[in-house]
């Protein structure tokens, strides 16, 4: 029976045609030297004319080797390993070599099997960052020599290529001093990750050597994700400067602080490590420290390769580390100061590049950012972020993951002719809440501060960039009670025709009658005061004057102190409360006509209950 097309041209068809052994024919093809010259030209004329290619697999059992590489890394979605793989294929592949890839997902514990197998199906193993411990690595070597580590030093008989991780961060701190930091958050990698400990080591140096410095060790990870979720607690710390575990935990870092409305450097310097490539991209570009990725994979390959081949040919050394300086990092920010003496018992305001704080003697009380680096479906707006106690507690959330619309303390509407000045999507009656492009604008036109009181004159604009009203915003603050208290006094005007406003409420969801002064507070267990009781139920539509939320040990009262409207108020999915200007009812404006707003918060570092609330209540 004739072959067919797809048949494979085996060693034996090579052997007939060349009328040799098969053994001969295995000898030639694997390069031996033990066969006569006219043979191996009929071997080899016989083998192109019938188109045969050798199987990888038998010359590798015939040789004793298979020409691969295996390579274990941690995580394939990091940039920094990615590019040390590259350097390892490219330079392997000059010698006729291909690399087998594994990939451990970060666990310690599958390491070594992980190895093992590897090793077996090559000739070498090259493993980059391993996180196993000391004693387990020492149990693994001997069994998958030979072997080189990277970024990781072994015992003295094991080859390695490592960079100074430690060097690399003392360079951070060093250029970070010398733009006059001197508390700054350190955001720690994996607790396994040798180079980690090597930073922390090299922190705990330049503690010792450098006057002043304090450092914040905050546990973090290596992802992008991970630097996200920190920005909260590197806020707390009031650190001026970060130094992130590697580049894309300060990517991270970088997307949530500008979400927060955190201006990078002006208010907080942040820097990476590796210098990946997209670090020159980031907003704004990433100050880094540039580890020579791809030289490291060629000088681990160049190793290797003299190890399996025992060449004597000199090895590269690893690259020196520099410092790439970029757009993220600045001079330290002037520390927050009130205005004339500074007396205990006053709070003033004061403007700091371009947004204003609200501070005591005892510190940051509140700062008055612009929104201008909100995205247009938050519906750009000026706002209060942080809002603190003197006791220096957080009382106001921004984007969260809830709803990343929410920022602070600000005048959010759901519609003002029918554009959305409350972010997000539009509830539309048929249809439920929609994404539509309709996110309008508020724009200060100036700001005056007087003491301690901010003014700030806003047009709000529609989602087509023309003029629906103007605002007269009056923010004060005052110590009292033992607390401080925050005054919110709004005058808009229908200088541009006549307005509606709207809730989802009046648009046919029932309850969602939000939309005015909205204070969106932590996550976290509330309990709810009001002059109709006690508890979310009771105050929800209420017309009670005042309202109170008890986080724990801190309380926020909130009163308002002239026209008295229902309460919309959320506590289950998020925590979050605003007097309603159109509960269930549009509220129109005619033309030049004005609406007043007002209202006033107590903020107060101790638990309060009902009867104290009403009691501080009267006397606001």
């Amino acid at each position: 029976m004739g072959r067919t097309p797809k048949d494979s041209i085996t060693i034996a068809d090579v052997a007939r045609a060349a009328e040799v052994s098969r053994a001969t024919v295995s000898r030639v093809m694997n390069g031996r030297l033990s066969v006569a010259p006219e043979i191996v030209a009929r071997v080899r004329a016989a083998a192109e004319r019938l188109n045969y290619r050798p199987s990888d697999l038998a010359r590798s059992l015939s040789l004793g080797r298979t020409n691969m590489v295996a390579l274990v890394v941690p995580d394939l979605g990091n940039p920094l390993f990615q590019q040390i793989l590259r350097g390892i294929t490219n330079a392997s592949a000059a010698a006729g070599y291909k690399v087998l890839v594994a990939e451990t997902d970060e666990d310690p514990d599958a390491e070594a099997a992980i190895a093992i197998e590897a090793r077996r199906r090559c000739d070498a193993l090259i493993m980059v960052s391993p996180r196993m411990d000391e004693e387990a690595l020492l149990e693994l070597l001997p069994q998958v020599q030979p072997v080189i580590l990277v970024n990781r030093q072994g015992p003295a008989e094991a080859a390695s290529v490592v960079v100074d991780y430690g060097r690399g961060v003392r360079i951070v701190v060093d250029h970070l001093v010398g733009l006059g930091h001197r508390r700054l958050a350190f955001l720690s990698g994996p607790a396994a990750s040798a180079s980690n400990v090597l930073r922390l080591q090299a922190l705990a140096v330049a503690e010792r050597e450098i006057p002043g410095l304090e450092l914040v060790r905050l546990e973090c990870g290596r992802s992008i994700e991970d630097g996200y979720a920190a920005v909260e607690r590197v806020l707390d710390a009031q650190v001026t400067a970060v130094v992130a575990f590697n580049d894309l935990v300060a990517f991270g870092l970088l997307a949530r602080l500008n979400e927060v409305g955190v201006a990078v450097p002006d208010d907080l310097s942040v820097t990476g490590m590796d210098d990946i490539g997209l670090a020159r991209f980031a907003v704004p570009s990433l100050t880094t420290v540039r580890v020579p990725q791809t030289d490291l994979g060629e000088l681990a390959w160049q190793r290797m390769h003299a190890s399996i081949s025992a060449s004597s040919d000199g090895v590269d050394a690893v690259p020196e580390l520099r410092l790439a300086v970029r757009a993220s990092t600045g001079p330290v920010p002037p520390e927050p100061r009130m205005q004339g003496d500074g007396a205990a018992d006053r709070i003033g305001w004061q403007q700091q590049g371009d947004i204003f704080a609200l501070g005591s003697s005892e510190g940051l009380l509140a700062r008055y950012e612009f929104g201008r680096r909100m995205p247009q479906v938050h519906a750009p707006r000026p706002y209060l972020h942080p809002v603190r106690t003197l006791g220096g507690h957080p009382l106001t959330e921004v984007s969260p993951v809830d709803h990343r619309h929410h920022y602070g303390l600000s005048l959010s509407i759901a519609q003002v002719n029918g554009t959305s000045h409350w972010g997000g999507r539009t509830y539309v009656r048929g249809q439920g809440p929609t994404l539509l492009t309709n996110h309008g604008q508020q724009r200060s036109r100036g700001v005056t501060v007087d003491r301690h009181e901010l003014v700030d004159d806003i047009t709000w604009y529609d989602e087509q960039g023309r003029p629906q009203l103007v605002e007269r915003r009056r923010l004060t603050g005052d110590l009292a009670f033992g607390g401080w208290r925050l005054d919110w006094h709004s005058v808009l005007t229908a200088r541009y025709g006549s307005i509606r406003i709207d809730s989802p409420a009046t648009c046919g969801r029932e309850g969602a009658g939000y939309g005015g002064i909205f204070w969106r507070l932590p996550s976290g267990a509330t309990t709810v005061l009001s002059a109709d009781g006690d508890g979310r139920d009771a105050a929800f539509g209420s017309s009670s004057p005042w309202l109170a939320l008890v986080q724990g040990g801190v309380s926020l009262l909130l009163f308002q102190p002239e026209r008295v409207r229902p309460w919309f108020l959320r506590t289950a999915e998020y925590v979050g409360a605003c007097p309603a200007l159109a509960w269930d009812e549009p509220l129109t404006l005619q033309p030049n006509q004005d609406l007043t707003l007002s209202l006033t918060a107590l903020l107060l570092d101790r638990a309060v209950d009902a009867a104290e609330a009403k009691t501080l209540a009267g006397q606001l």
